[in-house]
């Protein structure tokens, strides 16, 4: 990476990290851009250089947030002998889970807010700083799991909105159940829906 685009991405980063932590602080509308810029150390025509409003910077630190927290799933995923579809999506979802229980911060922030377009952006988008594109990494498992599903993209949607939900109240305010309690049942009910969606030729493997 050359040395300007390592500045640029190093003041978008303290952009994005000093949000976070006023937004977790104070909330988002009592933060204001110049709390923001204050906190980052950078000036407010900088700002605009990358988000055109308040609205727009939530909206990349959400899916900032969600690009790192499955990228941090889908790469433990791979220092593991783990082959079946349907186990490495559990394997994900656990460790995001996990990830949500050492941070609470993380589920109430991208929980809360996290809607599907703004998900699907996150993973279709290729990111700036060089993370990696989510959505190629659930092709990818697709594919090489040799099996057809009838709609894979409302397959992951009902996934992603039962651990969504699931997870905010579980985790922050152990309603029903305490997450672990919570798992099992969890964990069913999404094998469920992947084998619900699978093609014919496949609904007996």
């Amino acid at each position: 990476m050359r040395k300007v685009d390592q500045n640029k991405k190093q003041k978008k980063d303290s952009l994005l990290d000093a949000a976070f932590g006023l937004f977790m602080e104070n909330g988002f509308h009592k933060t204001s851009i110049s709390d923001i810029v204050n906190q980052a150390g950078v000036a407010k025509g900088t700002f605009y250089l990358y988000f055109t409003d308040k609205y727009d910077l939530r909206n990349k630190l959400i899916s900032h947030k969600a690009i790192q927290v499955f990228s941090n799933a889908y790469n433990a995923l791979l220092n593991t002998e783990i082959k079946a579809f349907e186990e490495q999506i559990i394997f994900i979802i656990d460790h995001i889970l996990t990830q949500f229980q050492k941070d609470h911060s993380l589920v109430f922030f991208i929980s809360k807010h996290l809607s599907w377009a703004l998900f699907k952006n996150s993973l279709i988008d290729a990111p700036e700083d060089g993370q990696e594109n989510i959505y190629e990494d659930y092709c990818r498992l697709l594919e090489e799991s040799g099996l057809h599903f009838n709609d894979p993209e409302i397959m992951i949607y009902m996934i992603i909105e039962l651990i969504s939900g699931t997870s905010y109240n579980s985790i922050l305010y152990n309603q029903p159940k305490p997450i672990e309690e919570l798992k099992p049942y969890l964990y069913e009910t999404v094998k469920s829906i992947i084998r619900q969606n699978l093609s014919l030729d496949d609904s007996n493997v």
